[in-house]
């Protein structure tokens, strides 16, 4: 019996590492992954894109922002003298928060006067809202400490003179279901998207009927598209589904356009069944074919900013996050339904995921011409 045994390891391990893109997938690619996305992950909420909106512009109003900035937590990239162009920056996430320093900040300070300091927060993704929130407390109470020491002659004081007013934009309740769901729609879209369709043209292979398909008239694009389409159509018929039940049963409604949602949610779909294709045509297997697709899903999620914030990863992963079509649908996602805005403020994210889409279906076309060959 040992002997039978032994002779069935033998040829499962000969089986399973005789293609060297086997022994890719099983060996290389987890090592590879699990390095990279230990450095990408992590929970810390730190580098919040902050701009300031500073009027008074004295070293008084400066030493606030220093404040704020002491830390890793916020980091300025924007100072602005007027409130224009705030929204837009708060609209388009290319902040996360702003701190609004009042006209005449320095010289209510020094008359000892109650000076009220504003923080707006992106309130889309309620934890990290949250957090923000928390972080420019500790700045205000350590800034009226410092205020109060040196009033006093070097004794602290509990009281000060500045109180800070809080507003979270898009979710004032900073409920977390209106980040969690959009986002759970874009994960269930590529889900069904590589899973399925990664196996569309190797299934044909197995079975033998793609030798069918090579003596027909149709030509490459015409059998990638005939693969495409009722897979596109599907995803849309999928996420008008779970739209619906997130409008029912959790109150989630689309704030901005209908029309560009679908849009933009076909070029997503469209990208991710480029990417399965292009495993679909180049794999020999459905096995091969079904783990090289979890092997881009994994990182696809957690490198597209939905659970881990993108700017608190290292600057290599940051560029690799680019190629990611679902980094970007989740931008559009969140813009559209629960910021409302249009293409106005969305096309460069638009424009880049049309592009990777475009490139993932010309790579399956030319990859699936030299199949042929």
């Amino acid at each position: 019996m040992i002997l039978r045994i032994r002779q069935i390891l033998v040829k499962e391990f000969l089986q399973m590492f005789r293609d060297v893109r086997m022994r890719m997938v099983v060996l290389a690619m987890p090592l590879v992954q699990m390095t990279l996305l230990a450095f990408a992950l992590t929970t810390d909420v730190k580098n919040i894109a902050t701009a300031v909106v500073d009027p008074d512009n004295t070293p008084q109003s400066r030493e606030l922002v220093a404040e704020f900035t002491g830390g890793d937590h916020f980091t300025v990239t924007r100072r602005l003298p007027t409130d224009a162009g705030m929204r837009e920056l708060l609209d388009a996430g290319r902040v996360r928060a702003v701190i609004r320093i009042p006209q005449n900040f320095a010289g209510d300070l020094r008359a000892g006067k109650a000076v009220t300091v504003q923080l707006l927060v992106d309130g889309t993704l309620s934890n990290d809202a949250a957090i923000t929130l928390n972080y420019a407390n500790q700045a205000v109470f350590s800034f009226n400490q410092r205020m109060a020491a040196e009033q006093s002659g070097g004794v602290a004081m509990s009281a000060g003179p500045l109180e800070l007013r809080r507003r979270a934009w898009y979710n004032p309740n900073l409920e977390s279901r209106l980040y969690y769901i959009p986002g759970l729609i874009a994960v269930m879209l590529i889900l069904i998207g590589l899973v399925l369709t990664s196996m569309a043209i190797v299934r044909e292979k197995e079975i033998g009927t793609i030798e069918q398909v090579m003596v027909t008239p149709i030509r490459r694009v015409e059998f990638i598209l005939g693969k495409t389409l009722p897979f596109l159509m599907t995803g849309i018929v999928t996420m008008t589904l779970m739209f619906a039940i997130a409008r029912l049963l959790f109150g989630i409604h689309i704030a901005g356009s209908l029309p560009l949602l679908y849009a933009t949610a076909m070029i997503y779909i469209l990208g991710n069944l480029g990417m399965a294709l292009l495993v679909s045509v180049t794999a020999r297997t459905q096995q091969q074919a079904l783990l090289t697709a979890f092997f881009i899903l994994v990182p696809s999620i957690l490198l597209s900013g939905f659970i881990f914030p993108i700017r608190n990863m290292p600057v290599v992963i940051q560029w690799l996050t680019v190629l990611n079509p679902m980094r970007w649908f989740l931008q559009i996602l969140h813009g559209i339904v629960v910021r409302g805005v249009g293409i106005r403020i969305l096309w460069s994210q638009i424009a880049v995921q049309a592009v990777l889409a475009a490139i993932f279906l010309a790579l399956a076309v030319t990859r699936f011409r030299k199949t042929l060959e």
